[in-house]
């Protein structure tokens, strides 16, 4: 049984100005993970380092904790942001180290691993920053424990499958093939491989020995006959490289004949890394893992990871990586950094197996869903908690001076440009005509069940008439409370009071609802979305999107919840539109099916699910000191 004690802190070295984050993040004292782990009650045998500072968790863990009472779920969301964010996992970590470093509670945060592209691309890193961080930092934004290298290796495993067996099946007769995938051994006995149990048992076939097998049943068995039109499986790769988006395949000699359109996505867009985010066990990964669908048979038979027989493989090359990784915030709290799916084209969420084991381990746990409340929130609800079953407490809507400013029209903020004096200087007008995206994003909380409390992340240009502003307009559109939070530049002590509302908020009585029912048709799903949340007036759907919600439904697809890829910048599908968007409608030009992790997703606009570096990325500051082996420009 967990004790559920508060760790013991670690004190921050504060100075000021305040220093850039890898300059704090590397004069930061490191509490050995070991340590950590005994503090929050792991033990030694459930615990697997990876040197001195990070450590994955065994899943093991739950079943020793299985008795002890949940603690209090807090998802943190935001605003519509700007192009540079609003501290969104700054405000997640600065609140986890006041509750646990201040307030005397037992805490966990719970946060995705970023993925390379944004961390060599535009954004940068995703650690936190200033004094509410997540360290060792440079660990946390690179490799981590392998995770994404480890998605990205079984994505392409399965890619590679699936044109092999194409061109294997071509040029073969079924005997051929048969012998091929049954061949005989040195006593001329054949058995059927583990990678073929799961397309028998699709089949219905209940031989047990391959020579019993009718030429009919070794056909179906043997030759999946996918018309390579239908192949959705895409490849992956974890850099922002926009000119692999569409590229052609099979251009070698021995593949003539074969040459198709494909393109790749990038990694943490990968339906393996949803899968990864949404398990709730080893058997249960294995299993969505062979429901993925990757096409579709002359016959119009959907394809599965299952029949191709590579649904084990995919499954070992996975088996580390379901394991959460244990690492700490500044101020010497415990943090669960697990999966890294994007949420302007994925669900946006770290896992559910960390979330599980947190709850069980501390009083709070507090994790983070991408972007706004319009995006990483309702996924959040309508897909992470449908499936992990845990209901939220509490949501914290971090807001920022500057990104009200914009919605109200001020100039375009654009990452690496200095801001506008519209955003550094006092301007009472342009904040009030903005503050209409902060209450549609109360009210979006609202339609849950959920209280809601807005952390205003203060920026030292903020005054105190423009925060009073944000503050009254919270609580009129119906946040339980309004805070003013420092934790950027005083760690958890400035968040001390966005806790203590959070605190008093958990004790609210909640009314939680999903905004949707399963049972109802995908068009309905997609358009009560549009409406309830991004206040569409309605949807249109290209051609191609009508057939594919077609052919879903036919397939018994229409039952699963839906992941929109849509623009992070806007309530609307298109980037340019702040505030409240009015009159406009949705278009949606795709829908696709992650039938392995358990939900369909419509490509909404011009959404890419692969991102493409600027001019100057973030890669241009990174470097390593060859003496002191120190990397340097990391933030």
């Amino acid at each position: 049984m967990t004790s559920r004690k508060p760790v013991t802190p670690t004190p921050l070295k504060r100075v000021t100005p305040v220093p850039a984050d890898i300059e704090i993040a590397q004069s930061a004292t490191l509490k050995p993970i070991a340590q950590l782990a005994e503090e929050i009650g792991i033990l030694p045998e459930e615990l697997e380092l990876y040197g001195p500072y990070k450590a994955k968790v065994k899943l093991s863990i739950l079943e020793r904790l299985k008795d002890v009472p949940n603690g209090q779920y807090i998802d943190v969301t935001a605003i519509t942001p700007t192009p540079l964010g609003e501290g969104k996992t700054t405000t997640t970590v600065g609140l986890s180290q006041a509750l646990g470093a201040h307030l005397g509670y037992s805490v966990f945060t719970c946060i995705r691993q970023p993925s390379q592209g944004p961390t060599f691309g535009i954004k940068g890193g995703a650690a936190g920053g200033g004094y509410s961080q997540v360290i060792p930092m440079e660990d946390f934004n690179l490799h981590l424990t392998g995770d994404i290298h480890a998605i990205t290796a079984a994505n392409n495993l399965l890619a590679a499958a699936i044109d092999a067996r194409v061109l294997h099946e071509s040029g073969a007769t079924d005997e051929q093939l048969f012998n091929r995938l049954c061949p005989t051994d040195k006593n001329g006995k054949r058995r059927f491989a583990p990678g073929l149990l799961g397309r028998l048992k699709k089949l219905g076939i209940q031989k047990t020995d391959p020579d019993d097998l009718t030429p009919e049943e070794r056909s179906r068995l043997v030759r999946l006959d996918i018309d390579p039109a239908t192949i959705t499986w895409r490849r992956v790769l974890d850099t922002s490289d926009r000119f692999l988006r569409g590229i052609i395949i099979g251009k070698g000699p021995e593949e003539a004949g074969f040459e198709r359109e494909t393109g790749f996505d990038i990694t943490v867009a990968s339906e393996l890394m949803a899968i990864l985010a949404l398990t709730t066990s080893l058997k249960d990964m294995r299993e969505r893992i062979g429901r993925i669908v990757v096409a579709v048979s002359r016959s119009g038979e959907p394809i599965t990871a299952e029949d191709l027989g590579v649904a084990g493989a995919l499954t070992v090359l996975m088996k580390d990586a379901i394991k959460p990784n244990l690492m700490q915030t500044l101020e010497g709290t415990p943090v669960f950094v697990h999966a890294g799916p994007f949420a302007n084209i994925a669900h946006g969420n770290s896992s559910i197996l960390a979330d599980q084991i947190a709850l069980k381990l501390a009083d709070f746990v507090v994790t983070e869903s991408g972007f706004g409340s319009d995006i990483g929130m309702e996924k959040f609800f309508d897909i992470k908690c449908r499936y992990s079953g845990l209901l939220p407490s509490v949501v914290v809507l971090v807001a920022t001076v500057r990104a009200l400013k914009m919605h109200g029209g001020g100039p375009r903020v654009v990452a690496g440009k200095p801001l506008d004096p519209a955003y550094t200087d006092e301007n009472l007008p342009l904040l009030r005509e903005g503050l209409g995206n902060l209450i549609h994003h109360i009210q979006i909380v609202r339609k849950f069940g959920i209280p809601v409390v807005v952390a205003i992340n203060r920026f030292h240009t903020d005054t105190p008439a423009e925060l009073a502003m944000i503050q009254e307009a919270a609580v009129q559109a119906g946040a339980e409370d309004a805070v003013v939070s420092r934790h950027w530049e005083l760690g958890g002590e400035g968040a001390i009071d966005l806790a203590n509302a959070v605190v008093r908020a958990s004790q609210k009585p909640r009314n939680f609802r999903f905004l949707y029912p399963l049972e109802m048709p995908i068009k309905e799903k997609i358009e009560t979305i549009a409406r309830e949340v991004y206040g569409a007036d309605g949807v249109d759907y290209s051609p191609e999107a009508e057939k594919q919600i077609e052919e879903y439904t036919r397939m018994g697809f229409d039952t699963l919840p839906i992941c929109m890829a849509k623009t992070h910048l806007s309530l609307s599908h298109d980037p340019n539109l702040k505030g409240v968007p009015k009159g406009f409608r949705l278009p949606v030009r795709e829908v696709r099916a992650s039938a392995g992790a358990g939900f369909l997703y419509p490509l909404i606009g011009k959404m890419s699910t692969m991102p493409g570096l600027p001019t100057r990325p973030a890669f241009f500051e990174i470097d390593i000191d060859p003496d002191t082996e120190k990397i340097i420009g990391l933030s």
